[in-house]
């Protein structure tokens, strides 16, 4: 498949991203980079300069909340993508109502209580959907331990070992990596697995 043809294929798509921290605005970076047609992206949080050692701000950009900053980004990469951007902090009711016409949701969010809820959501009233979390991405090194295992429509990106603290912070490598992940999970659901993959480069 040439990249032409992915693109035709993705550019009908439509994928959820809940979150748009260090998993979040560098999933959606990716799926823009590919030619995804629209992203759905919710988040309540503002960017401070802390969040710049692992999620894709910038500097002149301190201050404003995170979905229209994301917005403004992927804008810059992908012109042609759609970007339906929502402040909010969300609940249950809201992740189903705005979340429910997507083809994919992916939860990138840091506490686990939201990720919880979003697997209670989207498990009990958004059966059909396929979703894509990221679980352990925290520290440094073992990349031997990184993996993705799939149990029906659930995704599970990670080490889902390491969880984020004050000793164990989150940096860009690894959360990039799981970040990728997930971009490359949502792509095997929306086009199926690759043919070529053993092929030699």
């Amino acid at each position: 498949m040439t990249f032409d043809e992915i693109k035709s294929i993705l550019k009908t798509k439509t994928v959820g991203i809940a979150g748009c921290g260090g998993l979040g605005s560098n999933c959606a970076v990716a799926l823009a980079r590919v030619g995804l047609g629209s992203l759905v992206i919710a988040d309540y949080d503002v960017i401070v300069e802390s969040n710049l050692n692992r999620q894709y701000y910038f500097q002149n950009q301190i201050g404003m909340l995170k979905v229209f900053a994301l917005k403004q980004n992927l804008l810059m990469i992908n012109p042609a993508i759609k970007v339906h951007a929502f402040d909010l902090r969300l609940c249950m009711s809201d992740t189903i109502e705005i979340f429910r016409n997507c083809d994919v949701i992916v939860e990138a969010f840091d506490k686990a209580e939201m990720k919880h809820m979003i697997l209670d959501a989207v498990h009990t009233h958004l059966p059909d959907k396929y979703l894509v979390m990221g679980i352990g991405m925290a520290g440094w090194g073992d990349n031997e331990l990184i993996h993705s295992r799939t149990s029906g429509k659930l995704v599970v990106c990670g080490d889902e070992l390491n969880e984020i603290a004050e000793q164990n912070p989150p940096l860009a490598p690894r959360v990039g990596i799981v970040s990728n992940m997930q971009a490359n999970a949502v792509m095997e659901i929306l086009l199926g697995k690759n043919p070529y993959k053993n092929s030699a480069s």
